[in-house]
């Protein structure tokens, strides 16, 4: 079973916290045990799993990323100016893969996942989740 989240962003970079819609889509499946995988679809976006207690841990991450991978000086910047959020986007990756137990996510308490936008804002992102049954004993 799947089904595709829509949000919007309204920041170039931002962490956008989407495990309410994850966990609304889990429970629509009725799937119990398995897993959800999390897809962001697109060439500058990801998603995380990532402290969400404290908004400070999501700008942190942000800005490491501007520090290790600054804009304007990538050879991409020269067709649409968004080098940077290419390969932040890479290097985070496209997609994470959460057990489900119970018909819960299987998070800690301190976990949630989140939509890393690298090129906003953007009016229409979408974001795949997957629910997977365990058949198995």
């Amino acid at each position: 079973m799947h089904q595709t989240i829509r949000l919007e962003t309204t920041q170039r970079e931002v962490l956008v916290d989407i495990t309410p819609q994850v966990e609304d889509v889990v429970h629509k499946s009725g799937i119990h045990n398995g897993m959800v995988n999390v897809y962001a679809q697109g060439a500058t976006a990801a998603i995380m799993i990532q402290e969400s207690w404290d908004d400070s841990v999501q700008t942190d991450v942000v800005n490491l990323l501007q520090k290790l991978i600054p804009k304007g000086v990538w050879l991409h910047d020269a067709q649409d100016g968004n080098g940077d959020a290419h390969l932040k986007s890479g290097l985070v990756g496209p997609s994470e893969t959460i057990p489900l137990v119970d018909g819960k996510l299987g998070l800690s308490t301190w976990q949630n996942i989140f939509f890393c936008e690298f090129d906003g804002p953007r009016n229409d992102r979408k974001v795949v989740c997957t629910v997977m049954e365990n058949k198995g004993g």
